[in-house]
């Protein structure tokens, strides 16, 4: 005869390829291309770049992974070598950023 620990056993979910419900979850995420930029938004991201300093509070809007993502915080680094704003742990590049916005 069966415990009831193992008879509820029997009922958990089965997962027979690891790993298969997270590949399930990501396929649901709507993805779509990269917006092309008018040369007035470009011109506007680059005159904000140009103006940020470390620490300042910031609201991005970038693309990474085939999807748009809003991201606020405080500017930690600047790296004009790589191209990239870090804001808290999150590397963005300047060529990624659909839009910026300083808060004042």
């Amino acid at each position: 005869m069966l415990s009831r620990i193992e008879r509820a056993k029997q009922f958990l979910p089965f997962d027979a390829v690891k790993g298969l419900q997270v590949a399930l979850r990501e396929k649901e995420i709507e993805r779509i291309n990269k917006f092309e930029l008018s040369d007035e938004q470009i011109e506007n991201i680059s005159d904000t770049l140009k103006m940020l300093r470390i620490g300042e509070k910031i609201e991005v809007v970038y693309y990474v992974d085939r999807q748009y993502k809003k991201m606020q915080g405080n500017v930690v680094k600047l790296n004009n070598v790589k191209k990239s704003i870090l804001i808290a742990d999150i590397e963005i590049f300047f060529v990624d950023i659909f839009s910026i916005k300083r808060e004042y």
